[in-house]
């Protein structure tokens, strides 16, 4: 499964770390020091760790060693995976830190994750594949998958500011992306599909399950059969609209369990719909569809 590989000679230790100014407008803070656990993020705790932490990975050099197990990868050129790693507040200056891999990153994992989709997947038209798409290369996806990795305590920061500055929810996410890159520099793309492959299962499954048009009744009840022990039943919960052209709002149960309804122009078509929420449900995922109103 590793791809191994002589070590690079050069001592990614060798620059110090710096603190330098984060901008004050980022969407979204979070105190990475207490961490994030909202469910709506999809992501676990998030810890960041500095070289002041009383931790087996603080120091710059374990965090490196640490990713490289992570990854079950030993990296050629160590500058390229520090540089991964590094976040602005760590970087002696703006290019020495992640953004630039970043920017690689995301394209890498949009195109390994197509090609993935696009073979795995011959039935689902071009709509279908961009919303799944969409739905596993999110921020919530890959900030999800980095926390289960442990890459938010490889990141390098500058000393002390996991104590006193707040940052972006998308940092985890920022750090994927540019260790996907550093990957694919280094180890070719094979090494990056291979990986994708693991790390992302999960996610697809579950993009599928409730982002494709396929038969979301199907799925429920393979699902709810195999993991529960019971079968879904779909109940009417309000009709509108006149006769010629009425929306429904279904929604379904398993087990006495109520998911969210879902709204559609005939009785079918709303339980697929209310299918597709409970999935998502299921999997702590955001509903796909809205039960607050009919669509106009």
């Amino acid at each position: 499964m590793s791809a191994q590989s002589p070590k690079s000679s050069r001592d990614p230790s060798r620059e110090s770390l710096s603190s330098s100014e984060m901008p004050s407008n980022e969407a979204d803070p979070i105190d990475m020091e207490t961490s994030s656990s909202n469910p709506d993020d999809g992501l676990q705790a998030i810890r960041l760790v500095d070289a002041s932490d009383d931790e087996p990975y603080a120091d710059a050099v374990a965090k490196i060693q640490r990713c490289q197990e992570i990854l079950g990868y030993e990296f050629q050129d160590l500058d390229l995976l520090r540089s991964a790693l590094t976040h602005a507040s760590g970087a002696s200056h703006r290019l020495a830190s992640n953004e630039r891999l970043e920017f690689l990153g995301d394209s890498v994992l949009g195109l390994t994750v197509c090609e993935w989709l696009f073979n795995e997947y011959p039935e689902y038209s071009e709509g279908d594949l961009t919303k799944i798409k969409s739905a596993v290369v999110s921020r919530r996806s890959c900030g999800k998958v980095a926390c289960k990795l442990g890459l938010d305590q490889c990141l390098i920061v500058g000393r002390g500011v996991t104590r006193n500055r707040s940052y972006p929810k998308s940092l985890v996410s920022d750090v994927y992306e540019a260790v996907i890159a550093a990957l694919y520099i280094d180890g070719g793309p094979e090494i990056v599909r291979d990986r994708l492959k693991q790390w992302l299962a999960e996610e697809v499954t579950l993009a599928v399950d409730t982002q494709g048009s396929g038969n979301h009744k199907s799925v429920l009840q393979q699902f709810a059969q195999r993991e529960l022990s019971a079968t879904p039943v779909y109940k009417l919960i309000r009709e509108t609209g006149p006769d010629h052209r009425k929306m429904f709002l279904m929604g379904a149960m398993v087990d006495d369990r109520r998911f969210a309804p879902a709204w559609g122009n005939n009785k079918k078509d709303a339980e697929q719909r209310a299918a597709a929420n409970a999935l998502a449900e299921l999997h702590n995922a955001k509903v796909p569809y809205d039960s607050e109103q009919p669509p106009s």
